[in-house]
């Protein structure tokens, strides 16, 4: 399975760890999925979760990077016609319709269905239980 994970996933796994979002990285390590990025979601993921605010400690920070950077296959994505309400969210979008991935994000409502250039888009939730009916 291709996916590509929003920040808000990885932030939210790291900040709550028994929820589904963590429950989205354990299956990363397992193996169970594997993920796509670009250097600006890379980027992204860096210093999403080295912002001050979030009060990570360098080491869970350097854990969770090692993580994705071993996982990550990379992407030359392409730049999409696609119009999103947080332009921040374009390169996400377009990395899963360059890799054919599902995405998966906790902010479902930032990627309208009409701007998606045929992505699916998946919540946590909706992801995890996707996985478990897969064979």
């Amino acid at each position: 399975m291709r996916v590509v994970l929003d920040s808000n996933v990885i932030v939210s796994a790291v900040l709550t760890t028994h929820g589904p979002c963590a429950q989205i990285l354990d299956m990363l390590a397992d193996g169970v999925f594997g993920i796509f990025a670009d250097d600006r979601i890379l980027a992204e993921y860096d210093s999403v979760l080295s912002r001050p605010a979030l009060r990570l400690g360098p080491s869970d920070v350097a854990e969770v990077m090692i993580l994705i950077h071993s996982s990550a296959e990379p992407v030359a994505a392409v730049p999409l016609p696609s119009e999103l309400p947080d332009p921040g969210d374009i390169p996400f979008l377009e990395v899963a319709a360059a890799a054919g991935a599902i995405l998966v994000t906790g902010n479902i409502r930032h990627f309208p269905n009409k701007s998606c250039a045929g992505v699916t888009v998946l919540t946590p939730r909706e992801f995890i239980d996707l996985v478990r009916c897969s064979p």
